[in-house]
């Protein structure tokens, strides 16, 4: 099944100070997807931002024709399978290197951030 992908409609929401907001800003100016955006304030969350991400409250979320995807790696994955035709690709095709990648961005979204927030800076 072809996609027509001129009438798609993307919408992140995100925050400015998160990298894992950046993480997908950089995954659709990649692809050369077209996007609105829409910043959040996090000490007072939109109802769309709620309903569209009712588990955990938090950004990203990107908006693709009304459905909503959360978190920041499920976020890539489908960028990655839905504008597959669309160069670069994300992640690597080998499966042992795509599975090194989900490691250390889930390395970085556990440890490094959490670490980065709690110093004493």
């Amino acid at each position: 099944m072809e996609k027509d992908h001129i009438e798609d409609e993307v919408v992140l929401f995100g925050s400015w100070s998160s990298s894992i907001c950046t993480r997908v800003h950089i995954a659709l100016k990649q692809k050369g997807i077209a996007y609105k955006y829409v910043e959040e304030d996090l000490q007072n969350k939109s109802q769309s931002l709620l309903s569209y991400n009712p588990v955990h409250k938090k950004v990203p979320v990107l908006v693709h024709n009304g459905k909503p995807i959360p978190e920041s790696l499920l976020i890539l994955e489908y960028i990655d399978e839905f504008w597959k035709d669309s160069a670069p690709m994300l992640l690597p095709g080998d499966p042992h290197h795509r599975a090194k990648v989900r490691f250390w961005a889930k390395f970085h979204d556990e440890k490094v951030k959490i670490s980065l927030i709690t110093a004493d800076l």
